[in-house]
C-alpha cells in the first residue's frame, strides 16, 4: 500500500514539473488567431466584391461586343483595318469599367459621344474632313483617316491661327507670300489630338478654311461648349 502511494506521489509530481504557459502567451494567441479571423473576412469581402463588379461588367459587355461584331460584319475592310477597328473598339468596351469622362468618335454614324464611365451623357453631330493629299511648290500634305485610340494633347479657345499653305491649296487659291492671322481662323474652341489632328468648332466667316479640317472633326460650337470644362489633356479619345 506504501509503495503504491509512493508512485502516485512521484507520478504527481511528474505532471506538475510541466510549467504552465504565461498569461501574457495565451493572450498573444488569442490576439494572433482574432487578426487571422478579421483579416480572412476582409479578405472575402475583397473578393466577393472584385468579383461583383467582373460579373456586372461581364453582364454589359456581351451586348457591347455583339453590336460591334454586327457592325464591324457588314464593313468592307481588308484585314489590317478590321484587325485596327475591332481593336479601337474593344479598347471603348473596356473603359466602360472607368468613371472619367472621355469622347468616342464614330466615323460610320458621323457622331460624338461623349462618356463618363459607361453612361453617355452627350451625343454630338459631327463632320469629318476628307482625306487629302495637296501638293504644293514647296510641301506636300497629307491627312489621312484617323483612327485608333488617343489622348488629348491641348485645348485652345479664341486662337489666332496663321492660315497654313494647305489651306488654300484645299481652295484651289495661290498661297500668299505672306498669309493673314485670323481669330478664330480654325474655330473658336479647338481640341488638338496627336499629330496636329483636332476637334473644332465652325472656323470664323473670315477664315479661308471652310467646313472641317481635313481628316478631322467639326462639331458645333454650342456642343463643344458644354463638354469644354469636362475634357483636359490627357483625356482618352477613341475614334472607330
Amino acid at each position: 500500500m506504501s509503495d503504491r502511494r509512493d508512485k502516485e506521489r512521484a507520478e504527481s509530481r511528474d505532471r506538475r514539473s510541466f510549467p504552465r504557459p504565461p498569461l501574457w502567451l495565451n493572450l498573444t494567441l488569442i490576439l494572433i488567431a482574432i487578426g487571422l479571423i478579421l483579416y480572412a473576412r476582409h479578405e472575402r469581402r475583397t473578393i466577393n466584391e472584385r468579383y461583383s463588379a467582373l460579373f456586372t461588367r461581364n453582364a454589359e459587355a456581351p451586348a457591347e461586343i455583339n453590336r460591334i461584331r454586327a457592325e464591324l460584319a457588314s464593313m468592307d475592310v481588308n484585314e489590317q483595318k478590321l484587325k485596327s477597328e475591332l481593336d479601337t473598339r474593344m479598347t471603348v468596351v473596356e473603359s466602360l469599367k472607368s468613371k472619367d469622362f472621355y469622347l468616342s468618335l464614330d466615323t460610320s454614324k458621323n457622331k460624338l459621344l461623349f462618356h463618363y464611365g459607361n453612361d453617355i451623357i452627350r451625343e454630338v453631330d459631327m463632320q469629318i474632313g476628307a482625306p487629302q493629299t495637296l501638293k504644293g511648290s514647296q510641301k506636300t500634305y497629307t491627312f489621312v483617316p484617323l483612327k485608333g485610340s488617343f489622348t488629348v494633347v491641348d485645348k485652345k479657345i479664341g486662337l489666332s491661327w496663321r492660315i497654313p499653305p494647305w489651306v488654300y491649296l484645299l481652295n484651289g487659291a495661290p498661297v500668299p507670300s505672306e498669309p493673314p492671322t485670323i481669330e478664330n481662323g480654325l474655330g473658336k474652341y479647338v481640341i488638338y489630338l496627336p499629330n496636329d489632328y483636332v476637334i473644332h468648332s465652325p472656323p470664323s466667316p473670315e477664315s479661308p478654311l471652310k467646313g472641317p479640317k481635313p481628316g478631322s472633326f467639326m462639331v458645333p460650337e454650342s456642343d463643344l461648349v458644354a463638354l469644354w470644362p469636362r475634357i483636359t489633356a490627357g483625356s482618352k479619345v477613341f475614334i472607330f
